[in-house]
């Protein structure tokens, strides 16, 4: 019954909200649900995931695979609503140093009919000192917390070790880990600092801040890179032990206007460069990859184990399905767990090539 009636809900909602304008509805209900956390009990029902789902991935211990990606409550407002959603994470931000207002608007587009977003945000958010603050005063109802990290579009390019640095060292202290953002292509000059020696300068200006404050940290790429751009940063990962990579970020579709799109319309570009990300990390299993884009569907989720992947995360999908896509990936991970015969997600992820899929 409580499934019936999340999705109902949500079908009126969703039915209302889109004939507004998305930015609008957007920071509307950041708002509404920032005030109302205990609204996703009523409406989703509990969801105690106790230790049965619990992935160990990265110093973390995701009570499910899945999490919510970077974009959706950028500047921390909802994650008591988040995390008692059937998600082992929480991502917030892109935040930066300073607050930032971001581009012209409209800059945040529907694709309904392709169930995808276009955006041309520009790190809008509040700034680090009242995202730091929000978290401080967030339960996350023992769900990871990320937070994505950004350089101010004011900085200048040989400057953003700056900012990454400041960012690192104000939030260490409070999330579970941390994610270099270069991809976005919505702050000029941003996805230049994928190069090698631009990589390099960042990540050594962080080596300190890592050693007096540890805590796992990711890079967050493009889906727009070549084979040799993909493959050099895998590498760059490696040279800067980092926990692991992010992939992907929104994808450029000049046929479909300025700005980033996700979505359905990132599924087969996100997958495949997911895919090259993980045969090239084969050889290095402490670097771990969490699988974004296009992601809309348990399959979604189940291709990426059987390729070697643990963790994935949402937005857009999650936008135009509602509750009914988390709902229908944990019945999902519940069956496979029941058809093999498995007391845990962990156990059952341990011999993967023996699983007896969906």
């Amino acid at each position: 019954m409580s499934n019936f009636i999340s999705q109902a809900s949500y079908k009126l909602f969703k039915t209302a909200a889109f004939q507004l304008d998305p930015e609008f509805v957007h920071e509307h209900s950041m708002g509404f649900l920032s005030k109302f956390p205990g609204l996703s009990s009523k409406i989703f029902g509990e969801n105690d995931l106790g230790t049965r789902y619990t992935l160990n991935i990265g110093g973390n211990s995701w009570p499910f695979p899945i999490g919510l990606a970077a974009g959706l409550d950028k500047n921390a407002m909802a994650i008591d609503f988040f995390s008692k959603l059937p998600l082992g994470s929480v991502e917030v931000g892109t935040v930066t140093p300073k607050p930032q207002a971001g581009n012209d608007k409209p800059r945040l587009f529907r694709i309904v009919e392709e169930e995808s977003l276009r955006n041309r945000m520009g790190f809008n958010n509040d700034g680090a000192d009242v995202l730091l603050e929000r978290i401080k005063r967030s339960q996350k109802n023992g769900r990871v917390l990320g937070v994505n990290l950004g350089k101010n579009k004011t900085t200048p390019a040989d400057k953003a070790c700056d900012d990454y640095a400041t960012l690192y060292k104000k939030f260490a202290s409070d999330c579970d880990y941390l994610v270099i953002n270069v991809s976005s292509p919505n702050t000029p000059g941003l996805r230049d600092l994928q190069g090698e020696e631009e990589m390099d300068r960042i990540f050594d200006a962080l080596a300190p801040l890592r050693t007096e404050k540890p805590r796992p940290l990711y890079l967050k790429i493009a889906p727009d890179l070549s084979d040799e751009g993909i493959l050099s940063l895998v590498e760059i990962s490696k040279k800067h032990n980092l926990t692991g990579l992010i992939a992907t970020n929104t994808t450029i579709m000049e046929e479909r206007g300025p700005g980033g799109v996700s979505g359905k319309l990132l599924a087969q570009k996100g997958r495949e460069v997911r895919f090259k990300i993980l045969e090239a990390l084969k050889e290095t299993p402490d670097i771990d990859l969490i699988g974004v884009g296009g992601v809309s569907s348990s399959q979604d989720l189940f291709d990426f184990w059987k390729a070697g992947g643990n963790l994935m995360q949402v937005y857009s999908a999650f936008i135009f399905q509602g509750p009914a896509l988390l709902q229908g990936i944990f019945q999902d991970v519940e069956k496979l767990l029941q058809r093999n015969d498995s007391d845990s997600l962990s156990q059952l992820l341990e011999n993967r090539d023996k699983i007896d899929w969906l």
